[in-house]
């Protein structure tokens, strides 16, 4: 339970020295922008109390029609981002997504100008979004608000940390707020402060909301493609695999949740991290839609020179029995079928890597990873860049692996939209965060569902291979649904 409203709306304010330090940097960043004649961004870090939780701050304060980002992992050390607003935007489409939304970042925060408080160690900017799973993203218009490539300099981002558990490095261990303005030549230091301070002003610590336990009217739950659809193109993906086509290729469905009310976000996002603590559970607010997920897998962890990711791929369902949980786990890891697709992410990933790192190293086995609906198999995997790439950069080289996509994707990539006949928009894209220094975080947008008023799509999908039943990997695709329609449908 957060502390009240009023107590955390005074803690919160710009006030003291936040205020005059905050005030500084903008008279330095409209004096630097009317000398070069270009926009500069600045960025002040302020502590916060400890007991501020960033994603109930956002949640309670987004105003409608705001960007807004939320995005845990309540088991790694309480690590939390939080963000509102939008100081900056940068968005690409096309194959040079990435490299486009990376040479922006980069003009950005090349002569920005970054202050923090005393005892907070200076961090610069954060930018954050995501990316659709295909370069020209998502064509229809429940995806017209999320970009193919899309990062926010939010106007507020709030983010929880320790040290050795992620989250933006610098600032140390504790909540803190980091505030950002683009200065224009023709901007004044008061205009930008009284903005900055008004919508500090508005922030409140709440708690997040609960789901409806007995919403009023029916809920509707369908699928644009009927079941026997999705098992037809899982055949037809075993006859191109047997045929030497190709090795492997995701194949999602949709399901659709018609509620008699629009979903709550918040609710959403508040159930997900409640029952799924050791995923990566996040929300991306864009315009009137909201992507919100719960997904166990990391794409890439970048801290300096090291690289971590995970090669996720092969899954069954969980049981309440634990001996039985325990005997799916074992049949699981002895599965020939899910090795090889597990295999095929693995040695991807390290392919990848190697051309750009002294050395990468991954586990000799598979291991298991449990959450509460649903248990994987997966290959941790590490590297030492030979030279500094930064996160967006490492996205081009990873994106989109074969838990994912396919392999090779060349041939995989035109059979996917062409056999699941649904537009995927951001599910399967990486979404996350970077800062200044090229560090960051972005995990797969999996179990996931884009909240549009009173419809919710939710999305899963399975990897074929030469072994694939259509009847096992439509199975596959409801353990995975389970993750969220229950939320949504009850």
């Amino acid at each position: 339970m957060g502390p009240s409203s009023a107590t955390a709306e005074s803690s919160l304010a710009l006030a003291g020295a936040d205020h005059e330090l905050t005030e500084r940097a903008l008279r330095a960043a409209v004096a630097r922008a009317r000398r070069t004649g270009r926009p500069t961004l600045v960025s002040v870090a302020c502590r916060l109390p400890h007991d501020t939780d960033p994603c109930e701050v956002a949640i309670a304060s987004r105003r409608p029609g705001e960007s807004w980002f939320a995005f845990e992992q309540p088991q790694r050390g309480a690590t939390a981002l939080a963000a509102l607003g939008e100081a900056a935007a940068i968005e690409a489409r096309g194959a040079r997504r990435f490299e486009s939304v990376t040479a922006r970042w980069r003009e950005l925060t090349a002569d920005a100008i970054f202050a923090c408080t005393e005892g907070a160690a200076p961090s610069g900017a954060l930018a954050l979004g995501g990316f659709a799973f295909a370069e020209e993203g998502g064509a229809s218009p429940e995806w017209g608000s999320f970009a193919p490539a899309s990062l926010t300099v939010p106007e507020i981002a709030l983010t929880r940390r320790c040290e050795g558990t992620g989250l933006p490095a610098g600032l140390g261990c504790g909540v803190h707020m980091i505030l950002s303005a683009l200065a224009a030549p023709d901007d004044t230091a008061e205009e930008l402060l009284q903005r900055l301070t008004t919508r500090v002003a508005e922030l409140r610590h709440a708690p997040l909301p609960l789901l409806d336990p007995a919403p009023v009217g029916r809920v509707q739950v369908s699928s644009p493609m009927p079941p026997e659809h999705y098992e037809a193109a899982v055949a037809r993906a075993v006859e191109l695999i047997g045929a030497g086509q190709l090795e492997k290729v995701v194949l999602a469905r949709e399901v659709q949740v018609h509620a008699p009310g629009a979903h709550d976000p918040g609710a959403v996002f508040g159930a997900l991290r409640e029952e799924f603590p050791s995923c990566f559970t996040f929300c991306v607010g864009r315009g009137e839609a909201t992507f919100v997920a719960a997904s166990p897998e990391l794409l890439l962890r970048r801290e300096g020179r090291r690289v971590s990711t995970l090669a996720l791929a092969g899954s069954t369902r969980r049981s309440a029995d634990p001996a039985v949980d325990a005997h799916l786990g074992e049949r699981l890891l002895r599965s020939e079928k899910d090795r090889e697709e597990q295999a095929i992410v693995a040695r991807r990933i390290e392919r990848a890597l190697h051309p750009h790192a002294l050395w990468v190293a991954a586990t000799p086995e598979p291991t298991l990873v449990r959450v509460a609906n649903i248990q994987h198999l997966a290959t941790p995997i590490r590297a030492q860049l030979a030279r500094p790439l930064d996160a967006t950069e490492l996205l081009a080289l990873m994106h989109p692996t074969p838990a994912v996509g396919g392999e090779p994707i060349a041939r995989a990539a035109p059979l996917i939209p062409a056999l699941e006949g649904l537009d995927r928009g951001w599910y399967a894209g990486p979404v996350g965060w970077t800062d200044a220094s090229g560090d960051g975080e972005f995990c797969v947008a999996l179990r996931c569902a884009l909240l549009r008023a009173n419809v919710a799509r939710c999305y899963a999908g399975v990897g074929v291979v030469r072994d694939s039943d259509p009847a096992a990997e439509l199975a596959e695709t409801e353990i995975k649904l389970a993750a969220l329609l229950p939320l949504l449908s009850s």
